[in-house]
């Protein structure tokens, strides 16, 4: 059989993935602090007998892109953002240390700071947690007062610090539950330099235009790679019939 075949179908099968990763970025266009996913690959010679005029596909690297999304001022006190590289710390689902950039709060019963997917959000000594029937305020290098919404003394109370990270974008990955970890494993240090803004939330650097356009980039690349089974099937069956004839 043709090994012309085998390359088709090798080249539908990463474009497929790759129609399926632009899709998932497309479908996170408007998700807070998405980063996309990027995919890509390379073409190696086929080695063997004959000349080396054909190339199949590898998977070469998977990325995500950190580019800094729009921020959108909410005029909600409870949103906020980052306008520069890093991230803010969370507790992911497992209970270990992961990283976000998709800001903002809600309280849950007892007071805690919850990013609206559920997730604790994590200031230097775990969770940070207010009273109930106070009121939330926040500075830009994260700091969580309450403020008590009744009686005579309603001095700010400093609960906590948002903890913030800027461990380098090489020294990340995006895992599957969407929030990023440490290559090496552990926790990242908290950056004392770090601002956030309030009042904002940092929209998805996808852009719909550019994935829209991509996705039917992918779909022509595919229709290519299945154009070249099916002639490599109409060599096979041509091949089979001379063959027939001449015996």
């Amino acid at each position: 059989m043709d090994r012309m075949l085998f390359l088709a179908m090798t080249g539908a099968k990463h474009v497929e993935w790759q129609q399926a990763t632009t899709a998932n970025n497309l479908a996170n266009v408007n998700t807070n602090g998405f980063k996309a996913d990027l995919v890509s690959f390379r073409a190696l010679p086929v080695v063997g007998d004959g000349a080396p005029t054909r190339t199949y596909v590898v998977d070469n690297t998977i990325g995500h892109d950190m580019r800094q999304g729009s921020l959108q001022a909410t005029g909600n006190e409870s949103d906020f953002a980052l306008g520069g590289p890093g991230f803010f710390a969370v507790q992911g689902a497992n209970g270990q240390e992961a990283y976000t950039r998709d800001g903002g709060y809600v309280l849950d019963s007892t007071g805690m700071l919850r990013t609206r997917t559920g997730l604790p959000i994590l200031g230097d000594g775990g969770p940070i947690t207010v009273p109930l029937g106070t009121q939330v305020q926040l500075g830009s290098d994260g700091t969580v007062f309450s403020v008590p919404l009744s009686g005579a003394d309603r001095t700010p109370q400093q609960v906590g610090r948002i903890k913030m990270v800027n461990p380098g974008e090489r020294d990340t990955y995006k895992g599957e539950d969407g929030l990023f970890h440490l290559n090496a494993g552990g926790v990242a240090p908290a950056d004392e330099n770090m601002k956030m803004v309030t009042g904002m939330l940092e929209a998805s650097n996808v852009n719909a235009v550019d994935a829209l356009v991509q996705m039917i980039s992918h779909g022509r690349h595919f229709d290519l790679n299945m154009k070249m089974i099916q002639t490599a099937d109409q060599n096979d069956q041509r091949a089979t019939q001379i063959l027939a004839v001449n015996g």
